[in-house]
């Protein structure tokens, strides 16, 4: 069994700052390789980064707490958590919308 077959939480996060032009995106990859959660990240239009992540309790755990410090030269101001639905198919970590 794999660890996206033991996925038993998904989780949305919003992270605010200075988020954008500071490889945040590469930062959540990485960090979501090394933790094995599967999802994907990417840019939005107000300036935030958007998260999906799918994983166990733990690894979701993991993930926040990277999300809070991010790289070097971010400045994370807020994440906001919500819990949303599994979404099928999902099986491995990326980013969206590279532009």
């Amino acid at each position: 069994m794999t660890s996206i077959e033991k996925a038993t939480e998904a989780h949305r996060f919003v992270v605010r700052g200075r988020v954008q032009g500071v490889g945040f995106r590469w930062f959540v990859e990485r960090e979501a390789h090394i933790l094995g959660i599967a999802g994907w990240v990417r840019n939005n239009a107000d300036g935030s980064v958007e998260v999906l992540a799918q994983g166990s309790r733990d690894q979701l755990s993991g993930l926040r707490s990277r999300l809070r410090q991010g790289p070097r030269a971010a400045r994370v101001d807020a994440v906001e958590e919500s819990d949303v639905r599994l979404a099928p198919g999902i099986t491995s970590f990326r980013i969206e919308g590279a532009w």
